[in-house]
């Protein structure tokens, strides 16, 4: 469509308003940030018309969405071993935790290179554990880790690419309950040092690798937005497949553990459900770097007669019979077996 031309490599992005931005002017944004109530996100298009527009972020990857791309390479990283010589700013910003990363980490294997500039969380609240701003087929994670980086090919830093079409990449890491994890305890356990906003404090170095699921080469992709305002569509997603495990106390300890105000505001305001809801996702795809679906692995398996194929056959072949038919096709299921099996067999199982 005509979005596609205007959201090309290089594009600048300015709202109406025409605000210019940096990265000081974006934390004063999310800074005065709601996500629910009278001045919620349903009123940031308002202020900041990008969040109103298209290729917004998060979204929800369901099957009808998804497509195999076998292009889609494991994304390399350099420079996340930081020594723990070197310390990283921990900082309450108002509305998340944030933690500024080594100028000397970067991903390869996308169309730039992109180095990193800070990462992040998002979380819901202590009665309900579903605070990741992605879901999948419809369901929320336990929290959500996004790692910002930028794209230092062609901008000198964060604040030049934010509001280009092609300025950020972010890795998102969903995490869910499970055993403790000691490696987001190396964030987690500084969290009483930043509960007010503007706090920060300095965490040793280690591995940000640590912080990504075993398997970062299965992953989502697709192009969508800064989920917080003034949400530039410039950011492209790698939402990693399979979810980090923490503690039910760690998930208790960011969900308590900090306020949104200032240290001597008389009404501090707890900061919890620090997620934008899922937004609409109007004719595009969403690339992945695997193989989905039970019948693909029901199939090549080679599993044919066991009952989960029988049932999955059956799921699936009533769907490609109504496809035909609301195409006009009148074929009877015998024929159209003998003609359309193979077929849709390998269609479906590429999905």
């Amino acid at each position: 469509g005509p979005w596609h031309n205007y959201h090309s490599a290089g594009t600048v992005l300015t709202g109406s308003s025409g605000q210019q931005t940096s990265s000081e002017v974006l934390d004063k944004y999310v800074s005065l940030l709601t996500y629910a109530g009278p001045d919620g996100e349903k009123t940031w298009p308002k202020k900041y018309p990008f969040c109103g527009g298209v290729f917004q972020s998060p979204i929800d990857f369901h099957r009808d969405i998804l497509q195999y791309d076998s292009n889609l390479s494991p994304l390399e990283f350099i420079g996340y071993n930081v020594p723990s010589t070197n310390q990283f700013t921990l900082t309450n910003n108002g509305h998340s935790v944030k933690m500024y990363l080594s100028p000397t980490m970067h991903i390869r294997n996308l169309p730039f290179e992109y180095t990193a500039s800070q990462l992040h969380l998002h979380w819901g609240n202590r009665n309900k554990s579903e605070g990741s701003e992605h879901t999948v087929s419809g369901k929320h994670f336990a929290a959500e880790l996004h790692i910002v980086h930028y794209n230092s090919e062609k901008y000198p830093d964060v604040t030049a690419a934010m509001d280009k079409a092609d300025g950020l990449a972010v890795l998102a890491i969903l995490l869910e309950i499970g055993p403790f994890n000691p490696s987001y305890e190396k964030i987690f356990r500084h969290f009483q040092n930043v509960k007010y906003k503007d706090q920060m404090v300095q965490v040793p170095g280690f591995n940000i690798q640590e912080l990504l699921p075993d398997r970062p080469d299965e992953y989502y992709r697709y192009e969508g937005s800064l989920t917080t305002p003034p949400c530039y569509p410039s950011v492209l997603w790698t939402v990693f497949r399979h979810p980090v495990k923490i503690s039910q106390e760690q998930l208790l300890a960011l969900e308590t553990a900090m306020y949104c105000t200032e240290s001597d505001d008389p009404e501090p305001l707890e900061m919890v459900d620090n997620f934008r809801n899922v937004q609409e996702f109007h004719e595009r795809l969403v690339f992945i770097s695997f193989r989905e679906g039970k019948l693909y692995k029901c199939f090549y398996a080679k599993k044919l007669h066991s009952d989960l194929c029988k049932s999955e056959i059956l799921m699936w072949w009533s769907c490609c019979l109504n496809h035909y038919k609301n195409m006009g096709v009148s074929f009877s299921c015998g024929s159209l077996c003998s003609l359309f099996f193979h077929f849709c067999i390998v269609a479906w199982a590429t999905v």
